[in-house]
């Protein structure tokens, strides 16, 4: 591969919210990027602005993974983001439909996609995975079990991937947001969209452009510095259930 040629970043959930935020920031630090996501139209748009490379990808579809990858001829970083969360049930009343939605999601999604993309990471001669997980793998609260727990399980499929793959040339960083308005809330609350600008009712939460900077800011790092895991919160919030809120 010359030296010349840019270098490849996969976005996934690259349709809206972090994803297509990060998709911005990286092609702005040179990168081509590819774009997975399931609405197309949005990613046919997002492509047209950053000159980036659209592919239809359901990471909740083995076969979809299988022919993404296929097309996808070099990959030097790899952004999963591709997850989600669904309703608020606590255990006692829990949905195992939803359930099943945010372990394929989550968990298996980054699996199917780190699994078919390492060869090519690791061809780069220096590739770099980020995943991004949650405060809620590291914390659990009432009503979120079915997420925190997916959320903890990609979270542990990650930092193995670190250990398997110790002196070979690839790095890999997980990024934990706390509280980021995009369309996460209104997915969860079922479209509901009162239920879900009120989860930022009176803070300002972080934006997708601010979980790109930090995203950007790790994979531009020299090749031999590895970010492990960064916790990215607003000011005012303290946990995945502790936060100030003026107004109320």
């Amino acid at each position: 591969m010359p030296t010349s040629s840019p270098r490849t970043a996969v976005v996934t959930g690259a349709s809206s919210g972090i994803g297509a935020a990060t998709a911005r920031r990286l092609a702005q630090e040179g990168f081509h990027v590819v774009l997975g996501a399931r609405r197309t139209d949005r990613l046919a748009e997002l492509a047209a602005e950053t000159g980036g490379t659209p592919i239809a990808l359901d990471v909740t579809d083995a076969d979809s993974v299988d022919r993404f990858a296929a097309e996808v001829a070099r990959c030097d970083v790899l952004i999963n983001n591709a997850g989600g969360a669904k309703g608020t049930n606590t255990v006692a009343a829990a949905d195992e439909d939803e359930w099943r939605w945010m372990w394929e999601t989550n968990v298996l999604g980054t699996l199917r996609l780190t699994k078919a993309l390492l060869p090519k990471l690791v061809a780069s001669g220096n590739g770099h995975v980020v995943t991004v997980t949650s405060v809620a793998a590291s914390q659990i609260y009432d009503g979120g079990s079915g997420y925190t727990s997916a959320k903890h399980a990609q979270s542990a499929l990650h930092q193995t991937l670190r250990g398997e793959h110790l002196g070979e040339p690839v790095r890999f960083t997980e990024v934990a947001p706390g509280m980021v308005e995009t369309e996460f809330s209104e997915v969860r609350f079922g479209g509901d969209t009162e239920r879900a600008a009120a989860v930022y009712r009176g803070l300002t939460p972080l934006t997708g452009d601010d979980v790109a900077d930090v995203i950007a800011f790790a994979v531009t790092r020299p090749e031999h510095v590895n970010l492990d895991r960064i916790e990215v919160k607003p000011r005012d919030q303290h946990s995945a259930t502790r936060a100030h809120r003026t107004g109320n």
